[in-house]
């Protein structure tokens, strides 16, 4: 593992813990180089599932991608990293539950907006927008409304 602050690969672990329900390992690490502390985290991959996007290309299911999709649409909200895992946990646990080796990008999109519309509705517009591909504003301004009428 390679020091996220000098880059060093030397380190030793400190502590280590279950976290997430058991389903991820939190470890905290050492650096031999220059003896600063760091965090890595260890999750279950989600072995063999391919992504089908909407242009018929297929790609590896990744766990990261997920997560910056989430984060750029959280960014300078008030949801906290510990939100945003969670919606990742989730959403991984519900593809494991399909128990498919293959499931199409709106299926991850439609999962993704549905935990954010909880989580934070202006996270949950920007995500759709980029996710709908908005042709024009009315587009964009019909979601809006629809989130407001979903709340009366």
């Amino acid at each position: 593992m390679k020091c996220p602050y000098c880059g060093g690969d030397e380190d030793k672990v400190v502590d280590s813990r279950s976290v997430q329900e058991g389903r991820a390992i939190r470890r905290r690490r050492e650096c031999a180089g220059c003896g600063k502390r760091f965090t890595t985290y260890e999750y279950i991959e989600v072995e063999g599932m391919t992504v089908r996007k909407s242009n018929d290309r297929r790609e590896p299911f990744d766990r990261q991608k997920l997560k910056r999709g989430i984060e750029l649409a959280t960014n300078k909200r008030p949801v906290s990293q510990k939100q945003i895992e969670k919606c990742v946990m989730d959403i991984e646990n519900e593809l494991l539950n399909l128990a498919k080796q293959e499931v199409r990008s709106e299926t991850v999109g439609e999962m993704v907006m549905q935990r954010l519309r909880e989580i934070d509705e202006v996270a949950y517009v920007r995500f759709a927008s980029v996710y709908k591909n908005f042709k024009d504003k009315e587009e964009f301004f019909d979601e809006v409304r629809r989130l407001l009428d979903s709340e009366n």
